[in-house]
């Protein structure tokens, strides 16, 4: 399924034309995707979503056009080759690949290339180059091992910032090795503070149409908290400026009772509002 699959799906199961979903996630990817249902939608272009982390599973001796299991094969590695890739040679490229790093990402990628999306040109049959972008991985630990008589498999934890392509991961990591590479599986476990422990299924919301996070759980969750008395709560719903927080960048102004008023920002000694989530 598509991301735009998904949105659709929950239209139905809930009822309503207005769900969003920030970011987007593979088909071929399992894993945590934020939506936003009717006024929560308007928390989705403020929300930091910028570090993500993954369990892949990433197959050694086969390169691929889309450098994941979907994509026809480029080329095969034979026993000695894989034989030449030792635990010490796949810790050393792991290593190599973690932190700050130039990474190409995949042809087949949603990066606009003149205005199209880079797998739109492909597809077209198109010969894409796209050039490398910096990105971090702050994490990538290898779980387990398994060799195979024609591959070897990879289960590894990968957290990174936004923009990251483990698929690129993988391919990159099976060139250094000189055998090839490529995504066998991947499952998304966090996207900024959201997380599989509070996701719910599709199958779930069908047989039981509840939210993970009602409104203002869900900017308790994303947002660093600004708590204001009664009067103050009543002037940020008329969408008054009120006193500065003295927190950084994008918070969330909860009333007395705790339910969430606002996301603001301070500017110039008072606390803006950038949407008024509970108006009067």
């Amino acid at each position: 399924m598509t991301s735009h699959d998904v949105v659709a799906r929950v239209r139905r199961i809930m009822g309503t034309r207005k769900v969003g979903h920030a970011g987007t996630l593979d088909p071929m990817a399992t894993g945590v995707l934020v939506l936003g249902i009717e006024r929560a939608t308007k928390l989705l272009g403020h929300l930091a979503l910028d570090r993500k982390t993954y369990l892949a599973t990433f197959s050694l001796g086969a390169s691929t056009t889309t450098d994941d299991v979907e994509g026809e094969s480029l080329s095969t590695a034979g026993p000695e080759e894989l034989a030449a890739a030792t635990d010490e040679r796949i810790a050393a490229g792991i290593a190599a690949l973690t932190g700050e790093i130039e990474q190409v990402p995949s042809a087949v990628s949603a990066v606009k290339v003149a205005g199209k999306r880079a797998y739109a040109r492909v597809r077209a049959g198109e010969d894409v180059a796209l050039p490398p972008r910096r990105v971090t991985v702050y994490r990538f630990d290898l779980l387990a091992t398994r060799r195979e008589a024609d591959r070897i498999e990879l289960d590894a934890v990968v957290e990174c910032s936004s923009g990251t392509y483990v698929r690129a991961l993988a391919r990159d990591l099976g060139k250094a090795l000189g055998v090839g590479g490529h995504l066998a599986a991947l499952r998304r476990t966090t996207v900024g503070p959201f997380t599989l422990a509070t996701a719910r299924t599709l199958e779930q919301l069908e047989a039981n149409p509840v939210l993970s996070h009602d409104l203002s759980s869900a900017v308790a969750t994303a947002f660093p908290r600004y708590d204001v008395d009664a009067r103050t709560a009543k002037a940020v719903q008329y969408g008054q400026q009120v006193r500065a927080s003295g927190l950084e960048g994008t918070y969330g102004v909860f009333g007395p009772d705790g339910r969430a008023l606002a996301l603001a920002v301070d500017a110039g000694g008072v606390a803006r509002s950038i949407v008024v989530l509970d108006p009067a």
